[in-house]
């Protein structure tokens, strides 16, 4: 349902044919100037209705908001424990060097040792 914008042809009309239009130009253009009210202004239900849909737009990108909140929120543990995993393979790897050293440096000085 449109609502129409409140105006007084009654006036407006007596008005212009106090200034010199006869009544029927001065209907017509009244008929006119409510037209273009009545098309081109915002009416209270116009602007409930866009309200509504702001509001309603609000509510999803809230919503979107959280939800990309969450999944970035479980990317980042998932990239920190994938680091931490890496961690631990890395510091396996680097005992697994160091007692591999450690043996050769060993077999190394016995061989000097005997070699005096």
């Amino acid at each position: 349902m449109t609502e129409a914008i409140a105006f007084d042809t009654h006036r407006f009309v007596k008005r212009l044919t106090e200034s010199g239009f006869t009544e029927k130009q001065a209907e017509t253009l009244a008929e006119e100037h409510v037209a273009l009210l009545n098309a081109n202004l915002a009416t209270k239900t116009d602007i409930a209705r866009l309200e509504a849909a702001v509001e309603t737009q609000r509510q999803e990108t809230a919503a979107d908001i959280e939800a990309l909140r969450q999944e970035t929120k479980t990317d980042i543990e998932t990239q920190r424990q994938e680091t931490a995993a890496d961690i631990a393979r890395l510091e396996a790897r680097l005992l697994k060097w160091m007692f591999g050293a450690m043996i050769a440096q060993g077999g190394l000085i016995v061989a000097l040792v005997k070699l005096l």
